[in-house]
């Protein structure tokens, strides 16, 4: 029996991500990916699973879904209104969808990208190892109303929802940024200034964040510059002095100066920076870098440890009254033992 995702309706902007195809810039293919990566490996700790795997991303956008068997699924990412048939249910938490009941999430109060997850993974085409939506590239699913998402078994259906508790990331804050082959092309007051001065988003994109600021554009004395490899994290310099955070989606290759790196550990922080949102960059050492920001395969443990079982809340357990709620009872004139 083949398990579908019903999409009923969709906003723009949705897409099956993972965490993309790593090893193919050469090439002059963008990793991609999940915007918010960490939400995925939130996902795979509610859920069970040893890695993370494909899911639905949503951008400032709402959809609602309806699956054709019973699934575990998790919601993470930018917290979104959700609700199951009508009835609101927790965010950053895994939750039991059964067949015909209506998933409804609509944007939240802030950031920018929210996830679906299913224990087994959405099942569409795989390409170069992956399943994410690199538009620019033609690859993956974009995601519209009427689609039909295959996904695979949920492995331990049985299994308590859990929850994990929501973290800073979603309303700004610092950005820690390490040195890059070109940051000593800045001349000193340029950095100075750049590392003091408070930025507000600007409109959200998979490329790349626009870091927005009072006053003059910063200084670029570059000219010359050829132009060099680049990914995400890397904090260009534009050519009218705009300060640009490059994402999931941005090209390979690029000609703008680089004042240095956003550490991956800080990145689904700017990936969920809504416009207008306050940052700040903070300049830090290499080691500071990596006690702050190891690995992502070492990401899963933490997480899984942090993990707790979801209390439900008794208006939402219709049969309730067929539950054994009581171990004993007194008449209350016992002698005292």
């Amino acid at each position: 029996m083949t398990e579908f995702l019903d999409v009923i309706s969709a906003g723009p902007g949705i897409s099956v991500q993972d965490l993309g195809r790593p090893g193919h810039t050469a090439l002059g293919l963008s990793t991609g990916g999940a915007a918010d990566r960490r939400a995925l490996w939130e996902a795979a700790a509610l859920l069970g699973q040893s890695r993370p795997f494909a899911a639905l991303e949503l951008p400032l956008t709402g959809a609602r879904c309806r699956v054709t068997v019973p699934t575990r699924i998790a919601l993470t990412g930018a917290p979104m209104q959700a609700s199951r048939d009508g009835k609101p249910l927790i965010w950053n938490a895994s939750h039991q969808l059964e067949p015909g009941e209506i998933l409804d999430l609509r944007p939240g109060e802030s950031g920018v990208y929210g996830y679906l997850s299913l224990a087994g993974g959405l099942l569409t085409t795989e390409t170069l190892g992956a399943r994410a939506t690199l538009a620019a590239a033609g690859l993956g699913t974009p995601v519209q109303a009427g689609m039909r998402l295959p996904f695979g078994a949920d492995p331990a259906r049985d299994t308590p929802a859990q929850r994990l508790p929501l973290d800073d990331r979603f309303t700004g804050g610092v950005l820690r940024v390490i040195e890059g082959p070109q940051t000593t092309l800045f001349a000193p007051d340029t950095r100075t200034r750049a590392f003091a001065t408070p930025f507000k988003a600007g409109p959200a994109s998979r490329q790349g964040l626009a870091l927005l600021q009072d006053g003059a554009p910063f200084a670029t004395a570059t000219a010359g510059l050829l132009s060099d490899f680049i990914g995400p994290g890397d904090v260009q310099m534009t050519g009218t002095g705009q300060a640009v955070v490059l994402l999931a989606d941005c090209q390979t290759i690029g000609g703008y100066p680089r004042l240095g790196t956003v550490i991956p550990a800080d990145l689904p922080r700017a990936a969920q920076a809504r416009p207008g949102t306050g940052l700040r960059l903070v300049d830090i050492t290499m080691d500071a870098a990596e006690a702050a920001s190891p690995p992502e395969a070492l990401w899963l443990a933490p997480l899984r440890a942090r993990v707790t079982p979801l209390t439900r809340d008794p208006r939402d357990i219709p049969d309730l009254l067929s539950y054994q709620l009581i171990s004993g009872a007194v008449r209350g004139d016992e002698e005292d033992a």
